[in-house]
């Protein structure tokens, strides 16, 4: 069995928050096991013998059907999680918060090109380091960031998920657990 981690696109369906106790509960009912939420933000950690590519569509479905609303996420192994700690470009700064964006393959490029756009704040930055897309941007001025005004817009929304670099500790410390 392998290990993955589900990272959901958003934890809102039908205009109501998503509780990571019932998607699980989901889970486990669809056949997987070792189904361990990871705090409130869209993290499923889970063993299943499914091939990868068949997982995301698999779990897409059982979350849509349970819900009633269209739930997108992404499937990531241990390995490739782990590889989002060892890949970040910034070190670690009280000062700051660091994202990792989980999305399709490619769609990095394009958001270190929507990052060019914008005239950073002091200290904020981004970069494309083993294939995944991170952004690093003063605690507190998160929404602030002309960055972050451009996630935001329709055309962006649904194309990626992100997390805080310490979001992805605590994951990949539970899926070596």
């Amino acid at each position: 069995m392998t290990t993955y981690c589900a990272f959901l696109r958003g934890v809102n369906v039908n205009g109501k928050a998503m509780k990571m106790a019932e998607a699980g509960e989901a889970l486990v009912r669809a056949g997987l096991t070792g189904v361990v939420p990871v705090l409130a933000s869209g993290n499923i950690i889970f063993r299943s013998d499914m091939a990868q590519g068949g997982l995301r569509g698999f779990l897409e479905n059982v979350l849509s059907d349970r819900f009633g609303d269209d739930v997108r996420l992404f499937v990531k192994t241990s390995e490739e999680v782990s590889a989002m700690l060892a890949s970040s470009p910034f070190e670690d700064d009280p000062e700051f918060h660091t994202y990792v964006f989980v999305c399709e393959p490619g769609s990095e490029d394009g958001l270190l090109a929507e990052f060019d756009r914008i005239t950073p704040s002091e200290g904020e930055a981004a970069e494309v380091a083993g294939g995944l897309f991170y952004w690093r941007c003063r605690k507190g001025a998160t929404l602030d960031s002309g960055f972050s005004k451009i996630l935001g817009r329709k055309d962006m929304r649904g194309r990626f998920t992100s997390r805080n670099i310490g979001t992805i500790a605590k994951v990949a410390a539970k899926m070596e657990a």
